[in-house]
């Protein structure tokens, strides 16, 4: 606790205007921060006790400003446990933002298909996961003061955020799917044995973020939305070598319309 409100401290030293909206951003989809009029940039590297991005394309900087008419604070670039990072250090800026005082978080992700009817630079809607991380940012002691010891997680992603973003989907005539997102600690990709198994136990989508944030989010009575962008296919017949250059060429594809979803999703809050 007294890291996070060092943390929040600072950071309110420096933009004082109180954000309703946190988002995260993704592998290869920085660029919403386009979109965001922006008052005020701090450099991870510059908040006490924030960890730093090391992942190519995560810029590792946290935006203050305006997206639509909402007051936003954008995460653009976030962590991972496998750049060697606790899982309460991958999800302290999430408790920092909620000290910030949001009321709902946004979460993007580059996110691998495991459902045949998806297709590259599709997008998904995270309707439920699988968490298969081997820690949880909520093992240890409780913080009793931001969220029971036990969450519910029956709702782990808001079902009226997940009707509106549909609806916007159809308005703006692009397709959508809802799915099952599973979360992996990486940072290898899967095999294709372990690409059949996820899809087994109910997984449409796989990668390596997302649920810790998500687990925080909840804790502490955080509405929470996410989407993934399909970079790459784990499907039978479909699965071929890719690097990080061809998972940011998908996600750059997606861009527009993920940018434009998540823009006119939060305007109707």
């Amino acid at each position: 606790m007294h890291k996070i409100a060092e943390a929040t401290s600072y950071i309110q030293k420096q933009h004082h205007a109180r954000p309703k909206f946190g988002i995260i951003l993704g592998t290869g989809l920085g660029s919403l921060v386009d979109e965001v009029h922006i008052d005020c940039s701090i450099d991870y590297q510059d908040i006490p006790h924030f960890p730093v991005s090391t992942v190519e394309s995560h810029s590792g900087r946290l935006i203050f400003g305006t997206l639509g008419n909402a007051k936003v604070v954008v995460m653009q670039g976030r962590f991972h446990y496998y750049e060697g990072y606790s899982m309460k250090e991958v999800t302290f800026p999430v408790r920092v933002l909620k000290n910030l005082g949001i009321e709902k978080l946004f979460i993007s992700n580059a996110a691998g298909s495991l459902n045949p009817a998806y297709g590259l630079s599709d997008l998904m809607v995270i309707n439920d996961h699988i968490n298969l991380q081997p820690d949880t940012p909520l093992r240890g002691a409780n913080l009793d003061s931001m969220g029971p010891r036990f969450p519910d997680m029956s709702d782990a992603y808001d079902h009226q955020l997940i009707e509106q973003a549909m609806e916007i989907a159809t308005e703006m005539d692009f397709e959508c799917h809802q799915g099952v997102y599973v979360s992996v600690p990486g940072p290898s990709l899967e095999t294709i044995a372990e690409y059949k198994y996820l899809r087994v136990i109910g997984g449409d989508a796989v990668g390596m973020s997302t649920v810790p944030e998500n687990l925080v989010a909840r804790h502490m009575g955080l509405p929470c939305f996410a989407i993934s962008v399909i970079t790459d296919l784990g499907i039978p017949g479909k699965i071929k070598k890719i690097n990080i250059d061809d998972v940011i060429a998908a996600a750059k594809v997606a861009e527009p319309g993920l940018t434009q979803l998540i823009k006119q999703l939060i305007s109707r809050q």
